[in-house]
C-alpha cells in the first residue's frame, strides 16, 4: 500500500500566526493554452524554476493528482518546500499561488502541492476536500506545468510543521503509544466500550502486530475499519502473513462479519463521506462491543469519527480535545505540559477545524459552548440515519 493513504502533521506555535497571515488563493479555472502541446520536458533556471508539460495521473486513494516527477528530481530543479507555485494543467485549469509543502499543512478545503515522503511523485491536492482530479476535469494524457511564483513565501508554515515520527518500537514508551491504541470514556460512553488505534492489518509502518495483540487483549468484538475496502483487507492480511505478522484475530472477526469497511477518504465534509459513515455506524450498532475504530494512523479519519461519537454522547469540548491530543503525545511526545505552544497550536487548528465544521460555527464562535449533541445528530441525520438508529447507536456506546 502506498504511503499516500495517510497524512502526518505536527504543528508549532508559529503556525497559528502564519495561518492568519498566509491566506491561500482558491482554485480558478483558466483558458486552455493556445500553444501546441509538447512531449514531457523539464527545464529550469535560477531565476524561475519551471516544470513543463509533465504527465499527470490520478491518486486512486484520494483523487488527488500526481505530477509524474519524483520529489528529489523536482527539488533539483530549484523548487523548495515553503515556496509559492502556480500549477496549470493542459486543459486550462489553474491553481495560483499555492504552497509547496512536504506535508498536508493547509486548512480544510485549501489547495497545495505536496512532496510527501514516500510518495512516488509530487501531488497537487485539496486538503480534506473533494478530489482535485475531478474538480479540475482531468483525464489521462493531460499534463501540468509548474512555475515558481515566490521563493519561501510559505516557509514559516513549512518550518513550523516539518516534524515526523519513527516506526521503531523502541522509540516509544509502550506498545499502546506505538500502536496509538487507547479507549476513551468521554461524555456518557462507557469505559472499555470503544477503542481507537492505528491499523491492525496494514503493516507498512510496523504497527499491525502490536494493534492485533492489544485489540485481542481488550476483547474487541467489532471493528470499524475506516480506510480499507474488502480487497485491500485481503491484500493486507496476505502481506502480513507473508511477513510473519499474526493478524488472525482480525481475520476471525472479518470472517464472522464483524468488520465494517466503509473505505473512507479524508473528506469528512463531503456528502458521500457522511452517507457512507452513517451506514457503517448503523452496521456497528447492530453488533455488540467492545468496538475498535481505526484508519492507518488512527489520527485524521479516526479522529473525526471518534469526536463525532463523543459529541453524540454528550462529551464537552475539553473532553473531546483531550482525547484527540493523546495521538500527538503518542506519536510526537507533544503534551500540554511538555510543549504548551505546540499543543495550543494543534488544538486551535486541527481539532478546532473539525469542531467548527461539526457545530456549523464561524471563526469567531466560542467552540467550548457549542451544542455538539444536536450537531452530531444533525450530521448523522444528514447521512440518512433515523432518530431511532441514532438512539440505538448511543445505547450501544453507553450501556
Amino acid at each position: 500500500m502506498s504511503i499516500s493513504r495517510f497524512r502526518t502533521v505536527a504543528v508549532a506555535l508559529s503556525f497559528v500566526v502564519a495561518m492568519g497571515m498566509l491566506a491561500l488563493a482558491g482554485c480558478t479555472s483558466g483558458q486552455a493554452s493556445s500553444s501546441s502541446q509538447q512531449s514531457s520536458a523539464v527545464s529550469s533556471n535560477e531565476a524561475a524554476p519551471t516544470l513543463a508539460n509533465q504527465p499527470v495521473s490520478r491518486d486512486e486513494s484520494f483523487g488527488g493528482t500526481y505530477i509524474e516527477i519524483t520529489i528529489d528530481d523536482f527539488n533539483k530543479l530549484g523548487f523548495a518546500y515553503g515556496d509559492s507555485v502556480d500549477v496549470e494543467f493542459s486543459n486550462g485549469y489553474k491553481l495560483t499561488d499555492i504552497p509547496y509543502y512536504n506535508g498536508y499543512y493547509t486548512n480544510m478545503g485549501d489547495p497545495l502541492l505536496v512532496g510527501y515522503p514516500g510518495y512516488p511523485y509530487i501531488e497537487a491536492a485539496i486538503n480534506f476536500g473533494d478530489p482535485l482530479w475531478d474538480i479540475a476535469g482531468l483525464k489521462q494524457g493531460d499534463t501540468a506545468t509548474i512555475t515558481l511564483r515566490q521563493a519561501g513565501a510559505y516557509l514559516t508554515v513549512q518550518e513550523a510543521l516539518d516534524t515526523a515520527y519513527t516506526n521503531t518500537r523502541s522509540d516509544y514508551a509502550s506498545d499502546e503509544k506505538f500502536a496509538n491504541f487507547r479507549t476513551f470514556a468521554t461524555g456518557s460512553i462507557k469505559p472499555g466500550t470503544v477503542y481507537r488505534s492505528a491499523s491492525p492489518i496494514d503493516n507498512e509502518f510496523n504497527r499491525a502486530a502490536y494493534v492485533e495483540s492489544l485489540m485481542k487483549d481488550a476483547g474487541v468484538a467489532f471493528v470499524l475499519d475506516l480506510s480499507d475496502n474488502p480487497g485491500e483487507v485481503d491484500d493486507f492480511i496476505a502481506t502480513a502473513k507473508s511477513q510473519g505478522v499474526d493478524v488472525s484475530y482480525f481475520e476471525q472477526l472479518r470472517d464472522a462479519g464483524c468488520v465494517a469497511m466503509p473505505d473512507l477518504a479524508a473528506n469528512y465534509p463531503s456528502e458521500s463521506y457522511q452517507r457512507t459513515l452513517a451506514g457503517a455506524l448503523v452496521e456497528l450498532s447492530q453488533h455488540e462491543g467492545p468496538y475498535l475504530i481505526h484508519c492507518i494512523e488512527g489520527k485524521d479519519r479516526t479522529g473525526f469519527v471518534c469526536m463525532l461519537l463523543q459529541a453524540l454522547c454528550g462529551a464537552t469540548y475539553d473532553e473531546m480535545l483531550a482525547d484527540y491530543m493523546v495521538t500527538y503525545d503518542n506519536y510526537y511526545g507533544i503534551t500540554k505540559e511538555s510543549d504548551p505552544d505546540k499543543y495550543a497550536a494543534i488544538a486551535s487548528t486541527k481539532f478546532d477545524d473539525m469542531a467548527r465544521f461539526l457545530a456549523h460555527a464561524d471563526n469567531n464562535a466560542d467552540l467550548t459552548s457549542a451544542d455538539y449533541v444536536n450537531a452530531a445528530r444533525d450530521y448523522l441525520r444528514g447521512g440518512g440515519m433515523t432518530d431511532e438508529q441514532i438512539d440505538a447507536l448511543i445505547a450501544k456506546l453507553t450501556k
